[in-house]
């Protein structure tokens, strides 16, 4: 029988840190949506907030990104994924309120 290593024992865990923490925040969204415990302003706060963390999440157990060296490549991958979101969140609000405006 082979024995783990530190190392990877330690990955392991992380991955299931990780996956436990994505679910959950996946869950919890559909939860206040669902559930209606929240008015649809507070709901889409509280979506967008979790969204921003899930993202967090995903970086640092999924990607491996921690903060404490910050490198040239750390900073440029955080600079891309920061364009990325923007266009997509910002595209997709400007698909739906030019679909919006349309409709009326």
């Amino acid at each position: 029988m082979s024995t783990m290593s530190d190392h990877a024992r330690t990955m392991r865990n992380d991955y299931f840190k990780g996956f436990g923490l994505a679910v959950l925040l996946t869950v919890v969204p559909f939860a206040l949506t669902a559930g209606g415990w929240l008015s649809p302003t507070h709901a889409l706060l509280a979506i967008a907030a979790l969204a921003v963390v899930q993202i967090a999440v995903h970086m640092i157990y999924f990607l491996h990104l921690d903060l404490r060296a910050v490198t040239d490549e750390k900073i440029v991958m955080l600079a891309f994924t920061g364009i990325i979101l923007f266009l997509m969140v910002g595209g997709s609000l400007w698909v739906m309120f030019d679909l919006g405006a349309r409709m009326m």
